[in-house]
């Protein structure tokens, strides 16, 4: 006789705690993933960066060189760069096995709130409350930026980098697309101040978080409004906003000491992640895997589907 087969699970969640990092570098501004997910960044009032192993919680290597508070940071797709930005105006490029600054790059004319790498890391895009994005290229020694983009009305919060298009989100309220092979501009007005923007994994769509306490799904050829997630709180912080690995959920940081993960396609809340007592600074999604970072104050959170199971631990030491 043939069993029935099992009904597709819906998908699980990190809602399991299995670690907590006390960074020792200040509040932590930020937390990020690399590009496989085996470790993390996290970026310190205290002016460092570090960077840790995420399954065992262990301190690799402490990056020291920004003058002020650390506010953002990206790993190179090889793992052999870093590139991190700072109130202190500048961005610095890293050398990850040696510590080292292999590049300071000047030219922001106030602190620069967001950074990330291209594709390849031959580019660095970096966001400031000047205004502007730069783009720097890591393998010239020329200190200008290859180009400045200057349409923002007010501090530029976040960018994100996606093949051939770059999304922007600034306190001016607006999404801007860059289409850099056709040298188009695409503008969606959303009339609250925006926190963080982010592409969806498939490309169709981007997320957008602002400080009306809502995040915003677009369809990005479209503009359309194809969702709307609220019931955080989120009116005077920089927060992150972020899709699950694989487009089923959308994630918010919070005021309130949680973060918060609705369904893309219901917009139903699916999970209220108590974090702490205080606001939800930072949080990264893993490139693959059904896992999340969360920063709060001085610490990091490691959250993932199942408690970790400990008897093996015990038993390899």
């Amino acid at each position: 006789m043939a069993f029935p087969q099992p009904r597709p699970q819906a998908p699980q969640l990190p809602q399991h705690l299995l670690r907590t990092i006390d960074c020792q570098q200040g509040a932590v501004r930020a937390v990020r993933f690399n590009a496989d997910g085996n470790y993390l960044l996290s970026c310190g009032s205290d002016k460092s960066l570090k960077l840790w192993s995420v399954s065992r919680g262990t301190l690799l290597k402490t990056y020291s060189g920004h003058g002020y508070e650390v506010l953002d940071a990206d790993g190179s797709y090889d793992n052999s760069q870093l590139c991190s930005c700072s109130s202190d105006k500048t961005v610095i490029l890293w050398d990850v096995a040696t510590g080292q600054v292999t590049r300071k790059l000047r030219g922001h004319a106030g602190k620069v709130n967001c950074v990330q790498f291209n594709e390849e890391a031959t580019v660095i895009l970096s966001g400031s409350i000047d205004g502007t994005v730069r783009c720097w290229d890591t393998r010239s020694r020329r200190f200008e930026p290859i180009q400045v983009l200057d349409e923002a009305r007010d501090s530029v919060s976040s960018v994100k980098v996606a093949q051939h298009e770059l999304l922007t989100g600034s306190v001016d309220g607006r999404v801007r697309r860059y289409d850099l092979r056709m040298g188009q501009l695409h503008v969606d007005f959303i009339s609250s101040p925006i926190t963080c923007v982010c592409f969806s994994q498939d490309g169709q769509c981007t997320l957008s978080s602002s400080l009306d306490s809502t995040v915003r799904l677009l369809d990005k050829s479209t503009g359309e409004m194809l969702g709307e997630y609220t019931g955080h709180k989120m009116k005077g912080y920089k927060l992150d906003c972020c899709l699950s690995s694989k487009d089923t959920h959308v994630l918010s940081c919070s005021e309130d000491g949680h973060v918060y993960c609705w369904d893309l396609v219901e917009g139903s809340l699916s999970l209220k992640l108590p974090v702490g007592k205080a606001v939800v600074q930072s949080l990264s999604f893993h490139p693959t895997e059904t896992c999340l970072l969360t920063a709060m104050e001085g610490r990091v959170q490691v959250w993932g589907t199942e408690p970790e199971d400990t008897e093996e631990d015990t038993m390899a030491t």
